[in-house]
């Protein structure tokens, strides 16, 4: 059994985002593994690039100050190892867009990451027709480290099966259409979206975009089998004169209103 398997054995679980490099490439690191060693169950570790087209402006102003700060792929995947090495032992999930991989080289990004620690791949801007390229190179990695998919409400129950049928590690469901971003309400439409997704898929079902509180994920928590924050916790986070201990209250409150919900 895998990380990303054993995070799954209780569910729902919480999977916060947050960008290696911001506010600077250090302070990225504490918070990371502040949030790993106090509630998160699974972390999607952000690889900043010039245009994230997925993100809201939250996300892109903060991983824009990454960049500005000098935050590259290779020292990206550096802190991955350096966080493996404080111990932290939950997935960690890359979620960037393909260009700076491509330019890293596809074949050496990969190999590199798992070697680094990392459990995973998301990649907003690769459709799934024009992923096989990336795919065929995580599987020469004895790990063979799955590329997360997305679905939306938008998606067709074509592209659906399609997308959930092949499904590794989770399936990552945009609660919303648009970019990322808090929300005040949630979709009264989620829970027949997961179940469309459910009904061709075994995997997990982890919904993102737009969950901004505790009482937010808890009611996500109810439904689905994960729940990703982002904007929100990088703008508190980030925008805290503490922005370590932030980290720790962060994924403690958000961990404590899914435990009843944890099976």
């Amino acid at each position: 059994m895998n990380r990303i398997e054993t995070a799954f054995q209780k569910k729902p679980i919480f999977m916060p985002y947050f960008p290696l490099g911001y506010p600077d490439l250090e302070t990225s690191v504490n918070v990371i593994e502040a949030l790993a060693k106090n509630g998160a169950d699974l972390i999607e570790v952000g690889l900043s690039f010039s245009d994230p087209l997925a993100d809201g402006p939250v996300i892109q102003q903060a991983t824009q100050i990454a960049l500005e700060k000098g935050i590259t792929v290779k020292k990206s995947l550096e802190a991955v190892k350096e966080l493996r090495n404080r111990g932290v032992d939950i997935p960690l999930i890359l979620m960037g867009y393909y260009n700076p991989m491509l330019a890293y080289g596809l074949e050496r990004f990969i190999r590199d990451a798992v070697e680094a620690g990392a459990d995973g791949f998301i990649v907003p801007d690769l459709p799934m027709e024009e992923s096989d390229e990336f795919v065929e190179a995580t599987h020469a990695s004895p790990l063979q480290p799955p590329l997360i998919q997305m679905l939306a409400p938008t998606s067709t129950d074509e592209r659906m099966e399609a997308i959930a049928r092949n499904a590794k590690g989770f399936i990552y469901l945009v609660s919303v259409t648009g970019v990322t971003g808090e929300r005040r309400e949630i979709s009264n439409d989620l829970g027949e979206l997961i179940n469309r997704v459910r009904a061709h898929t075994s995997a997990p079902v982890c919904v993102g975009f737009g969950i901004s509180t505790p009482e937010q994920a808890k009611q996500i928590g109810q439904l689905a089998d994960g729940v990703i924050v982002g904007s929100s916790c990088v703008k508190m986070i980030g925008g805290s004169p503490k922005p370590v201990e932030t980290a720790k209250q962060f994924a403690a409150e958000f961990r404590s209103a899914l435990s009843e919900l944890r099976k």
